[in-house]
């Protein structure tokens, strides 16, 4: 086994960034993703652009590995990687996260019937994680 030290050093790069594994990108993602909700719930704040685009490089990671592990899996007897959310839904504030936009933009599309969402509680909403992708790349499609 390893040293932790050693494998620190293998990820941590001469200027100080760190390489984050694709394999990990999902749960440090999602680990992130909560505590900044949970900041901008406490203070009313906005994630700030290099932290927004440091988000989308791990989501981006994170679908690669999805992506392979559904190529790979029926070839392998279990395929490594990311756990994926077991309920399969996100919230509003990943949903922005995840769209670059406010909360409030995203809350506006589920009220308009243009984002499906499911109301958990009395102020959570729960968007489908497979609709949010659908919705997104509808909309890609239609701003060309």
């Amino acid at each position: 086994m390893s040293h932790p030290d050693n494998e620190a050093e293998h990820l941590t790069r001469a200027d100080g960034s760190v390489i984050v594994p694709a394999t990990v990108s999902g749960d440090v993602l999602r680990a992130l993703v909560r505590d900044l909700t949970a900041r901008v719930r406490a203070d009313g704040g906005e994630v700030a652009p290099g932290i927004r685009r440091l988000l989308y490089a791990l989501h981006t990671a994170a679908q690669r590995v999805e992506l392979f592990d559904s190529v790979t899996a029926p070839f392998e007897p279990a395929a490594t990687g990311t756990t994926p959310d077991p309920s399969g839904t996100v919230c509003v504030a990943e949903t922005a996260v995840l769209m670059g936009c406010t909360p409030r933009y995203i809350r506006a599309l589920i009220a308009a019937g243009r984002l499906p969402a499911e109301r958990v509680g009395a102020r959570v909403w729960a968007i489908d994680a497979d609709a949010l992708d659908h919705y997104r790349h509808r909309r890609g499609v239609h701003a060309a």
